[in-house]
């Protein structure tokens, strides 16, 4: 069976997309290939998903359709170099989930390579990912299409003009982490006001997922459903003029746009 899809580097989002492409058939294990440094990780992908694995980069990319860069930044200059020094012969389309790494740094890595640029987020580990996907403009619509593919296997996907990439990253790829700081919070309130920890946390963290759930389901705007919890004069309106007063909505949205300047920050080192 003919090889189509490359991964270089088999770490946990690599792992993650790899178990889904798997899980829904988008590939069979014989057609993936993952190349690894790391001998026990490499036993590991090998053993739970029955695919090739090699210690060989070259090995990794010479496929006949995606190569999929899961690498650390700080090395795509090394596997770059290694695979020039290498006369492979196909080039496959190269989707890079390389935070920070511009269009025009991968495609002086992989010249004459159709390359698209993504950016999923961590949730993409239990199939609840975002993912926001840029292409080169050597990229074709069918190559596009099979970019949606691969990464609609983690969550949902939107196409965005990569000057968008950074406030992706601040939005999307850094949000879990305030999403989590709010559940953390809403833990510590409940505790506060004498819940047990466990329980503060169940409710907590079911009360964020229910709530986007909803809005997602209904599609409602977020004010109109916060509209429809504060009756006048009662709990959840006195909570929502305590967050206003501390500023709760302008630190999120700062929170996001400080993420993307340190995005940009990155991609220009």
């Amino acid at each position: 069976m003919t090889v189509k899809f490359g991964m270089i580097g088999g770490g946990v989002m690599g792992e993650a997309i790899l178990s889904r492409l798997l899980q829904q058939k988008i590939y069979a294990p014989a057609e993936v290939i993952i190349s690894e440094p790391m001998a026990e990780r490499r036993d590991y992908l090998q053993q739970e998903y029955q695919v090739q694995v090699t210690a060989d980069n070259a090995q990794a990319a010479n496929v006949s359709g995606v190569l999929m860069l899961a690498i650390k930044p700080q090395i795509l200059s090394k596997v770059t170099t290694e695979l020039r020094q290498q006369n492979l012969r196909e080039r496959p389309l190269v989707l890079s989930i390389l935070a920070g790494v511009t269009l025009e740094t991968l495609m002086g890595g992989f010249k004459g390579y159709p390359i698209i640029r993504a950016m999923p987020n961590t949730p993409a580990v239990v199939g609840q990912g975002m993912t926001a996907i840029a292409p080169s403009e050597s990229v074709s619509l069918v190559q596009v299409e099979l970019a949606k593919t691969i990464f609609e296997a983690v969550g949902q996907v939107v196409e965005v003009p990569e000057s968008l990439m950074d406030a992706v990253t601040g939005l999307s790829g850094s949000g879990p982490a305030f999403v989590a700081l709010m559940v953390e919070a809403l833990a510590d309130g409940g505790v506060l006001a004498g819940l047990p920890r466990n329980i503060a946390q169940q409710l907590a963290l079911q009360t964020v997922k229910g709530t986007a759930e909803l809005l997602q389901d209904s599609g409602l705007h977020p004010a109109q459903l916060k509209d429809r919890v504060t009756s006048p004069g009662g709990t959840t309106i006195a909570g929502v003029a305590t967050l206003e007063a501390h500023g709760f909505r302008s630190a999120v949205m700062e929170a996001v746009n400080s993420a993307k300047e340190r995005s940009e920050e990155l991609g220009q080192t």
